[in-house]
């Protein structure tokens, strides 16, 4: 599993939607939008369905237990 940190580099968050086009694990936002809405992608062990879920430093995002987001401040 590839594990990657992100910084929110000062932000109080950064929308889900946005961070899998940032990362380049989604290529557009309606890729990312398909992704969310297949049910591939889970928040801190549950599955996530809001689009613009807001994640805040420690939150744990996996895609499809192949890569695995740790937030950080």
């Amino acid at each position: 599993m590839q594990k990657i940190e992100f910084s929110l580099r000062g932000e109080e968050f950064i929308e889900l939607n946005k961070l899998l086009k940032i990362l380049q694990i989604a290529q557009t936002g309606g890729h990312a939008k398909l992704l969310i809405q297949d049910g591939i992608i889970s928040l801190n062990g549950e599955t996530e369905s809001r689009i613009r879920a807001k994640l805040r430093a420690s939150d744990v995002i996996n895609v499809e237990d192949e890569v695995e987001i740790l937030i950080v401040e």
